[in-house]
């Protein structure tokens, strides 16, 4: 009976200081993929309000404009491709994001998307 009693449950020093670190690397990754989300996402919907224009060119320039106002600095109205699929015109477009971990170590985000 006073073994039972004297078992310890429960996290040691080690496993407490080794869960930490992992929350703060995962925190710190996280916190540096929020932002790049964040522009893909107005990206997309940047692409879906030029989508009316009625040339590539127009829409390259309307793009530029509305980066230029939202801050988006990951593409540009140049990096666009315009497609035709029947009737209807499509603007696509794909980007690289690197997010630097330790060292030589970096993760690399691929992003493509398109208009609907």
């Amino acid at each position: 009976m006073n073994s039972a009693k004297n078992k310890q449950c429960g996290a040691s020093l080690v496993g407490m200081l080794i869960a930490g670190g992992m929350l703060l690397f995962l925190g710190t990754v996280g916190a540096q993929l929020v932002p790049t989300y964040s522009e893909f996402q107005l990206i997309g919907k940047t692409v879906d309000k030029i989508n009316s224009a009625s040339s590539a060119p127009e829409a390259r320039s309307n793009f530029d404009k509305s980066a230029q106002i939202d801050g988006i600095k990951s593409i540009t109205g140049k990096d666009l491709v315009f497609t035709q699929e029947g009737s209807k015109s499509v603007i696509s477009y794909a980007y690289t994001q690197e997010i630097h971990l330790a060292g030589p170590a970096y993760l690399l985000m691929k992003y493509a998307g398109r208009s609907n």
